[in-house]
This record gives C-alpha cells, structure tokens and sequence, in this order.
C-alpha cells in the first residue's frame, strides 16, 4: 500500500463536501482529456508489442519487470539530482524537450532508442516530481519519490492504469524506423510503392525521428496530465481530511458513469 506523502499542505479545515465535488468533477475532466486521440492511436500501436511481451514464459517476464523496476529507480536518481541543478519548467517545454529527444533517439533507429530512452525516462520523472511540487508535496521524501514512480509504472490512480511503463518503452523501442516503413507499407501501400526501396531506406531516419519525437511528445504530455490527477487525489485527501482510496473510488465511479 502506497504511503501518503509528506505534504507542505496545511491543513486549517476539511474541505465541505461541495468543494471535493468540484474537485473530483475537475480531477475526472483531466483524466478524460489526458486519454485522447493521439494516446489512443499509441496505445493501439503499443498494444501489438505488449501483446508478445505477455507471451514470454513467466521466469523471462518477472526478470523484465525487476529490470524495468530497478531501471525506474536508477532514473528516478537522476531526475531528483537534476532537480537540484536545472529548476522546473513548464508543461510545454517539457513536452518540447522530450520530443527533440525522441527525434534523437528515433533517427538513430533501435540502438538511438536504446541509448536516449534511459535519458527520457529520467526527464519524464522529473517532470513528474515538478508536478507533486506544484501540488505541494516533498519531491525529495521517499514516499513522493515512491509515488512519482508508480504515476511512470500506471500513468494513473486506476488499477486500469496498470503496464503503462512497459507500453510506453515497448512502443518506443519497436516504432523505430524500419517498423515506421512496414506500417506505412500496411495502410499506405501506393506511398509504399512510390518511395521505392532506395527512397525508403533514405527516409527511415527521418521516419523515426518523427515516431520517437511524436511518441515522446504525446506521453509526455499524458504523464503530466496523470501526475497531476494522481497528486491532486493526494492534496484532495489531505485536504478534504478523506482516505486516499476512497477518493480513487469516487473518482473512478465518475469516470463510468454514463455520460
């Protein structure tokens, strides 16, 4: 079970029971919002790789996900020490930041990837740790630490949520650019045609510079979106003087109901 994390918050009175209607109500809006086209069509395209991932014999599967949890934390260092050189920034240029790495690492095809996505999983937890700052959390006590963490591993408050990590490094790791060129091939087969081999083999920097930099973009920005709905639970816990779970509860009524 997941600590509550230390909070700047101060408590003077619970929110009355309207207030936490309308922060709920808010809360829900950017978790809907967060979940849109773009993020949609990636978790389509992520959802093949995670699929084959899924069919590893168990042994090789739990050995992958203690490597990406031990990986999680070696970036979780290194976004809190660059914390302490480089201050926050805003969402966009967050976003901006995080798309020019994935157009480095994409260009330069799997082994781009393998080399850039450690940096952009640290810069993606960082931009996570800013959020809990802005929500007035400790980004340096271990719980929030802990918590920035399982916002990366479920992108949300939902067991739903849950393999987020895992499809955003599958997604990236195999829409390189060969992979770019095969589907282009699948729904575009006349552009296929017309590229010829000499051409399309030209344009699979290009074509994987573009997936790694639209993919980081769209997750970036779906992180932080996350992040905020995660600890603006947290905050409305303290805040409201509520157990955290059943707020995610409440939360998680609203997201279906019927609209």
């Amino acid at each position: 079970m997941t600590e509550t994390p230390t909070s700047d918050l101060t408590l003077t009175k619970p929110l009355d029971a309207a207030a936490v209607e309308v922060e709920l109500e808010a809360l829900a809006k950017r978790y809907r919002a967060a979940g849109g086209f773009g993020i949609q069509i990636l978790n389509l395209l992520g959802g093949s790789v995670e699929g084959l991932l899924d069919k590893l014999p168990v042994p090789v599967r739990s050995r992958l996900d203690g490597a990406t949890e031990q990986a999680l934390h070696l970036a979780m260092q290194g976004a809190a020490g660059s914390r302490r050189l480089v201050p926050d920034q805003p969402g966009g240029v967050n976003r901006a930041v995080s798309a020019a790495m994935g157009a480095a690492g994409g260009m330069g095809g799997l082994p781009g990837a393998l080399v850039e996505l450690p940096a952009t999983t640290a810069f993606l937890l960082r931009s996570i740790q800013g959020i809990a700052a802005e929500e007035g959390f400790d980004p340096d006590a271990e719980s929030v630490r802990f918590d920035c963490i399982r916002v990366f591993a479920a992108a949300g408050p939902l067991a739903a949520d849950d393999g987020a990590d895992l499809g955003f490094l599958s997604l990236r790791l195999g829409l390189t650019g060969g992979a770019v060129q095969k589907l282009i091939a699948q729904v575009a087969p006349r552009f296929s045609m017309v590229l010829g081999q000499k051409l399309a083999a030209q344009t699979l920097p290009v074509l994987g510079a573009i997936a790694g930099a639209t993919t980081n973009f769209v997750y970036s920005g779906y992180y932080q979106e996350m992040a905020r709905v995660h600890f603006g639970l947290r905050r409305l816990a303290v805040a409201a003087d509520q157990p955290h779970e059943m707020l995610v509860a409440r939360l998680q009524d609203r997201l279906l109901a019927p609209r």
